[in-house]
């Protein structure tokens, strides 16, 4: 791959939300040489003061244009909650400074396509959080399929099992209305697993995604259960993915377990990542692997699949896992230029659009032809 990515040296960098991702992300730029200045931003003090005081931060305030107004910052990661990443990506794009962005770049499909048109006229080196593509099996799958070790392929199957601790603890923060109905189980967490295939389908072009959704358990709080769809591609292979965020909170699976099928035409590379290998059983209740500003699982948790938190695990301390080396490879990105793996802005956008192509196929009971536009999915999928 040709290095086309600007080093620029030691960097300031400004971090926008400083939650339970924001804090990862912030004690890594404390450990990176590159890194030379830190500031961070929370709308609630409290949380702002305690990530301030253990990173020993330059600079903390809950104004953000304050933050952005510091000369320091070379880079910005936003980490605020899902559907509040709008206005800080904008205005950090009025810098012109590599960002990083979790997922996703908006809730709503049109203000997703107007934060991309923005990051690509401004020529902003911008990537989205898309931790699964730094687990190293992945990475290894990936290099077998650029160097075609099973062939063509045909076909590829992908099944996602979480807790539902992860919406519970996601729809909670949010009032009762039409921004709850947006977080599907697709949106916030099927999309990482139609991103890891998209990415290993790297390529193709899907043309039509149909799909069906259930939501019996989840139904009362505003969400779907699961969702199950099939996508076809231009070449003819055909990726078939579900994901279910209902299982109950007694699951051993903190968070997330993914199994992945792909067959060639000359082989099949067969993936289980459901941590099934390493188990812990105690008398003593389990954490809940998802804390989102003081979460606690509604039910004791005595067994536990150890390493199904995706960012990875905590050991003395310090975190060990694919959400350590998606932020570090990123301030390598940003300080040495050197080339990595990360979705970018548009792979962003786009994911957004197919998971939401799912939620409109499974609320009409037809195919939705792909590309679909953000008008059409916002105007198909409005209550």
């Amino acid at each position: 791959m040709t290095n086309t990515l600007k080093a620029h040296g030691e960097v300031g960098l400004a971090i926008i939300g400083c939650g339970t991702v924001g804090r990862i992300r912030a004690k890594l730029a404390r450990e990176y040489p590159g890194i030379g200045w830190l500031g961070l931003c929370d709308v609630d003090e409290l949380t702002l003061k305690d990530l301030e005081t253990d990173t020993e931060a330059d600079f903390a305030t809950t104004n953000l244009d304050e933050l952005l107004a510091r000369p320091e910052v070379g880079a910005v990661i936003v980490a605020t909650d899902e559907r509040e990443h709008v206005e800080p990506i904008l205005k950090s794009v009025e810098l012109g400074v590599p960002m990083f962005i979790e997922k996703p770049l908006a809730t709503n499909p049109i203000e997703s396509a107007h934060v991309l048109a923005a990051i690509e006229a401004a020529g902003i080196d911008a990537v989205v959080g898309y931790t699964q593509r730094f687990r190293r099996r992945f990475q290894t799958v990936k290099q077998r399929l650029r160097d075609g070790q099973i062939g063509d392929v045909t076909t590829v199957v992908t099944r996602a099992f979480m807790n539902r601790m992860v919406p519970e603890a996601t729809l909670r923060k949010i009032p009762e209305g039409p921004l709850r109905g947006a977080l599907t189980p697709m949106v916030v967490s099927g999309t990482h697993s139609l991103d890891m295939s998209m990415w290993l389908l790297e390529g193709r072009r899907p043309v039509e995604v149909y799909a069906r959704s259930t939501d019996r358990t989840l139904g009362p709080i505003g969400t779907k259960d699961g969702t199950s769809g099939i996508f076809s591609f231009d070449d003819g292979v055909v990726f078939s993915m579900n994901i279910n965020w209902a299982l109950p909170t007694q699951w051993p699976g903190a968070v997330y377990g993914l199994e992945v099928g792909i067959v060639g035409t000359r082989g099949v590379i067969d993936i289980e990542d459901t941590h099934r290998d390493v188990i812990l059983a105690s008398e003593i209740g389990q954490p809940a692997g998802y804390d989102s500003r003081g979460f606690e699982p509604p039910a004791a948790r005595h067994v536990d699949f150890v390493g199904s938190y995706p960012p990875g695990d905590v050991s003395d301390g310090l975190l060990w896992g694919p959400m350590r080396e998606e932020t570090t490879t990123w301030y390598a990105r940003v300080c040495r230029g050197v080339p990595t793996p990360h979705a970018t802005a548009a792979d962003g956008h786009a994911n957004l659009l197919h998971t939401m192509a799912m939620d409109l196929s499974a609320r009409t009971g037809k195919p939705v032809p792909l590309p679909v536009s953000a008008d059409e999915l916002l105007a198909g999928l409005q209550p």
